[in-house]
């Protein structure tokens, strides 16, 4: 700051304070400022316009790479579900299609569950009446039994088999559908006290036959020799005539042509069928499904199930029970008794004779299906059946609390198992 006179400055001495002045620039020296501003902001505008083309270049490449991944990932889907479709031999039904159908998988149209998952009624959009089995994610069963099942049933056709429409593998979803049963299950009849007087001995004598014939194609007249290995009342439905048809193959088995038995390290199957061989040594044959036929001919005869006490005054199941019966000439007494008026004594005295022949402890004791479709339609006589397997009596428990507490019976078992043993 200056604080003095004004004095021309030429007059200043030299010796005197340092001065320091600005003034008003010349024009020559305002243009090339002027100048050197411009390139500072043509630099700068380069530089950004060129890290934003980078940025953009960059963007758009990597849309287009994840675009490709995405159309790589559908196309690899849809060429697995063709793949699929083509091993499978079915038709392929759309999800939208079934959620429909079935009105998304409504309670109201829920019919039943079991090892697999629940079972749904649906109608499709030409009126046809389907039930939907749908894979359950806690299922003891997964893919393999879903595909071998529907494998299976493209390949078999005969009036006592379900019949499969085809299935759906989409998203997460694996079902099966089937043609509608209108009378369900068998067991939904046979241990139903209410129910079950609608099944008149002829009705029931139909159904065992019907079996048998069932079995004896999956056994020796179809192209692939099968043993199902999960034989029991759940799994025979019943269509409006009271036909029955055997159906759930995801446990089944194909054997060679000549093949008649197997062994395996997954035991799976339902308590109360298995044949003894196969639940303690995982051998399986056709003499297998004949011991599972054998319970379920005593126990469409009985009403009762093989599993839990039969006879409480004896202690025994379904099988001991029958053989205490026989022994003492006493048979007709397992005969359920709301089949009294209905009942053909000689048909269910020799059904009795046949269930018995069938749970033979040794396999080679036991007939084959194509000797039970005979005897079962013939007055031939029938060799003597030995004590059979599993004459199993019930243990008493009690509670430490109250000793006087009953006994329980077992708990019904409607599940489809399996264990993993080591070999």
């Amino acid at each position: 700051m200056w604080f003095g006179d004004l004095l021309d400055l030429r007059q200043i001495s030299n010796g005197g304070q340092d001065l320091y002045i600005r003034s008003v620039a010349s024009e020559e020296e305002f243009q090339e400022d002027k100048g050197s501003s411009k390139e500072r902001v043509v630099v700068i505008t380069s530089t950004v316009s060129s890290i934003c083309a980078m940025l953009l270049i960059f963007t758009v490449i990597y849309w287009k790479n994840k675009s490709k991944i995405r159309e790589k990932c559908i196309w690899t889907r849809e060429k697995n579900d063709e793949s699929k479709q083509e091993d499978l031999e079915v038709p392929l039904f759309d999800l939208v299609v079934i959620k429909h159908a079935t009105n998304d998988f409504s309670s109201c149209n829920k019919l039943g569950e079991g090892g697999f998952g629940p079972v749904y009624k649906g109608i499709l959009p030409d009126g046809q009446e389907i039930a939907v089995k749908r894979l359950s994610q806690t299922s003891g069963q997964g893919l393999k039994e879903f595909k071998n099942e529907v494998v299976l049933c493209a390949k078999l056709q005969h009036r006592n088999l379900v019949k499969v429409l085809g299935c759906c593998i989409q998203e997460d979803e694996k079902m099966l559908i089937y043609e509608f049963m209108a009378n369900k299950s068998l067991d939904f009849f046979l241990f139903d006290s209410a129910q079950s007087i609608l099944l008149k001995w002829p009705t029931r004598f139909n159904i065992i036959c019907g079996i048998a014939r069932g079995l004896l194609y999956l056994h020796q007249d179809s192209r692939l020799r099968i043993i199902h290995r999960d034989l029991k009342a759940s799994n025979v439905l019943l269509d409006n005539e009271m036909n029955p048809k055997i159906s759930d193959f995801g446990l089944a088995r194909m054997c060679g042509g000549d093949q008649t038995e197997g062994n395996t390290s997954r035991i799976a199957g339902t308590y109360g069928y298995m044949a003894p061989e196969y639940a303690f040594d995982g051998l399986f044959s056709i003499k297998s499904d004949v011991f599972s036929f054998g319970i379920l001919l005593l126990e469409i005869v009985s009403g009762k199930k093989n599993t839990g006490l039969s006879d409480p005054n004896h202690d025994h199941n379904l099988i001991g029970n029958a053989w205490r019966l026989w022994k003492e000439g006493m048979a007709m007494q397992l005969i359920e008794a709301c089949l009294k008026e209905s009942c053909i004594l000689f048909e269910a005295l020799r059904c009795i004779h046949i269930g018995l022949l069938c749970v033979q402890h040794h396999p080679n004791n036991r007939p084959n299906m194509a000797s039970v479709v005979a005897m079962l339609s013939s007055e031939s006589v029938l060799p003597e059946p030995t004590e059979p397997s599993f004459l199993i009596r019930n243990v008493s428990v009690k509670g430490d609390q109250d000793s006087e507490q009953h006994q329980t019976p077992s708990s019904i078992n409607e599940v489809t198992i399996s264990m993993l043993n080591a070999r």
